[in-house]
C-alpha cells in the first residue's frame, strides 16, 4: 500500500508539473500592455501622432488614432480589438470608410499579436507588440513597411 501511495503521488506531482510548464507556453489574451496614451517617436518633424488605448471589457480594448500637422488632424483612426466567437479581430475606420475594415488575428504571443485581411492592398498586415516601455507597430503589404514607435505621454 506505501508502494501505490508513493506511485500516485509521484503521478500526481509529475502531472501538475506537465500542466505548469504547457500553461506556461499559452500565450495570454490580455492586451493591457496596449492602455495608454502614447505619441509616436519615429514621426516627421512637422508632425505628431498619438494613440490612446483604452479596455472595455476583458474581451473588448478601443482605440483612437490621429496625426495632428500646424495643430490640424490630417489623420484619424478608429481601432477596435475584440473577441467574438472565439477569434480575435483588430478592427479599423477612418472618417472616409463606411464601416470598420476586420483584421484576422493569427499571431498572439504575450505582448505582441498580429491580424492580417490579405483582400486588401494596403495594409494587408498589422503588427503590435510591447518591447520594454516602447509601443511598437508595424503595417505592411506586400512591399511597403511602416514602422511605429510609441512612447507613453502619461501614466
Amino acid at each position: 500500500m506505501p508502494k501505490l501511495c508513493k506511485v500516485l503521488v509521484s503521478l500526481f506531482i509529475i502531472l501538475v508539473f506537465a500542466q505548469c510548464l504547457s500553461s506556461q507556453h499559452e500565450p495570454s489574451e490580455n492586451f493591457d500592455w496596449l492602455l495608454g496614451k502614447w505619441q509616436r517617436t519615429n514621426e516627421a518633424h512637422d508632425k505628431k501622432t498619438f494613440e490612446y488605448w483604452v479596455k472595455i471589457k476583458d474581451t473588448e480594448y478601443a482605440g483612437l488614432a490621429f496625426t495632428l500637422q500646424n495643430n490640424d488632424t490630417v489623420n484619424q483612426e478608429k481601432m477596435v480589438l475584440s473577441k467574438s466567437d472565439g477569434s480575435w479581430q483588430l478592427k479599423v475606420k477612418t472618417p472616409d470608410e463606411p464601416d470598420f475594415i476586420a483584421f484576422e488575428m493569427t499571431m498572439m504571443k504575450d505582448g505582441l499579436f498580429e491580424c492580417n485581411n490579405d483582400s486588401l492592398a494596403f495594409p494587408k498586415k498589422i503588427t503590435y507588440w510591447r518591447d520594454g516601455e516602447k509601443l511598437k507597430a508595424n503595417v505592411a503589404g506586400d512591399s511597403l513597411q511602416i514602422p511605429f514607435e510609441f512612447s507613453e505621454i502619461e501614466k
